[in-house]
């Protein structure tokens, strides 16, 4: 427990970080401009053992909800390109050779997963291996809870 909590320290909550950039397939990303549900935002690393272990849940989220990944301190875009296709992974890829956007959401450790509902409330903070099950979980958690009135309600 001690170690999550230092590991989260300083992550992102309340209000998410600007999330933005050109994809690795050379469609811009915006997460502001994102207002039709959560959004799975995955920071990751191309040396990070558990992040490649991960690779194949994050792959299958994907496939069924919004998801948009950061390649932290990983090399240019070149060499991520390259440790995708080794791994067979074709989820939405922000590259961050620098560690900018991560330092800018409080990312110490990856992985680190966050969900970010779709007023733009960082609902759930994760680092480390989280299961698929856990991520569909969470995201349907911040897609569903609303108020009377019809509003989400944040954390």
């Amino acid at each position: 427990m001690g170690i999550r909590a230092w590991q989260q320290q300083g992550a992102a909550h309340g209000v998410a970080p600007a999330l933005a950039g050109t994809l690795l397939d050379g469609q811009a990303y915006d997460i502001a401009a994102r207002s039709d549900g959560p959004v799975l935002v995955h920071f990751w690393a191309s040396w990070c053992a558990i992040c490649r272990a991960q690779h194949g849940s994050i792959e299958g989220v994907a496939r069924d909800h919004a998801v948009v990944t950061v390649a932290m301190r990983s090399g240019d875009a070149a060499a991520v390109r390259a440790h995708l296709t080794g791994h067979a992974a074709t989820f939405a890829v922000l590259n961050d050779p620098s560690g900018a956007l991560a330092d800018r959401w409080g990312v110490r450790a990856v992985p680190a997963s966050f969900i970010v509902d779709a007023q733009g409330q960082v609902r759930f903070v994760e680092v480390g291996y989280t299961t698929s099950w856990g991520l569909r979980w969470r995201m349907w958690w911040a897609g569903t809870r609303a108020s009377p009135s019809g509003d989400r309600v944040t954390n």
